[in-house]
């Protein structure tokens, strides 16, 4: 049996440069869907999948994301002494332990963002999630991911297909023999040139590595844009050890965009009984 995945690491030192100004003061990873933040999605989805510790690599300005997953001791006595109920908060209560924190201090990249939490992570197998990618299943996307890794073991990466012209944007995989959901990588490229790629399957932000990925991130080997790009780290490891991409079943929104921003609020909103009918009957008339 592959070891079990306890540990996430969620890269949220990034500018978020796609939603100025609004991310001149708040961290992407805290504009919210709905009434959540992108992180508490994450977060979730990592505990579903039964994600123990949550690793966040935070850089400047982003302290109100770890500030979010405190216990608000004013905010409950308010609420309490108003009779009203705590449950609302519960998701955003992390558990003593359940999250720890370390500085990425300069924007060098993903791969860079990850490699940051090498000690943290140490010689077990860990997934990584990109906040800013909401990705709807049920079960999650990670979820999914997990089971399929319990089965295969190895290297495992989300994988969605998308159209030939958007290839250059992601991170596409060369892909293998297929076995259901599960397609063999035989290589990787990050952003490929238009007309080049190998496949139209992308990366969308979701990953189980294992703790040879942090040794290949060692070399600080700079790529694509100039920035240590995990998708090279990850492409030294293929051929060496088992790794899968997993077409997950479920949605994908890209809220680092402001399209992709309003798309998941109303996606979400139509999909909440609260709200959905007010939503739909806008949206019908609009």
């Amino acid at each position: 049996m592959p070891t079990r995945v306890r540990k996430a690491v969620f890269p949220v030192a990034g500018l978020g440069t796609r939603l100025l100004p609004a991310t001149k003061s708040i961290p992407k990873e805290m504009v919210t869907i709905v009434d959540r933040p992108l992180i508490q999605y994450a977060v979730d989805e990592a505990r579903e999948a039964g994600i123990e510790e949550l690793i966040f690599v935070t850089g400047r300005g982003k302290s109100a994301i770890v500030d979010y997953f405190d216990q608000a001791f004013e905010l409950e006595a308010t609420l309490k002494g108003k009779g009203k109920s705590l449950d609302v908060l519960e998701p955003s209560n992390a558990k003593f332990g359940e999250v720890v924190t370390v500085r990425q201090q300069q924007p060098l990249g993903l791969g860079h963002a990850v490699w940051c939490a090498r000690h943290i992570v140490g010689d077990e197998p860990f997934a990584v999630l990109l906040p800013d990618e909401l990705m709807l299943g049920k079960p999650n996307c990670l979820a999914q991911m997990v089971e399929a890794y319990e089965r295969v073991g190895g290297n495992l990466v989300a994988a969605l297909e998308v159209p030939d012209s958007e290839t250059h944007k992601y991170g596409v995989i060369d892909p293998g023999a297929t076995d259901g959901p599960l397609t063999e990588i035989r290589g990787m490229v990050e952003k490929p040139a238009p007309g080049t790629a190998p496949s139209n399957l992308m990366l969308p932000g979701r990953y189980i590595l294992q703790p040879s990925a942090m040794r290949a991130l060692d070399a600080q080997e700079k790529g694509a844009g100039g920035e240590i790009q995990l998708t090279d780290a990850m492409a030294k490891l293929i051929g060496n050890e088992p790794f899968h991409a997993y077409r997950f079943d479920g949605e994908r929104y890209d809220c680092g965009s402001a399209a992709g921003f309003v798309i998941a609020n109303i996606a979400v909103a139509l999909q909440r009984e609260d709200v959905g009918p007010a939503v739909r009957e806008f949206v019908a008339g609009a």
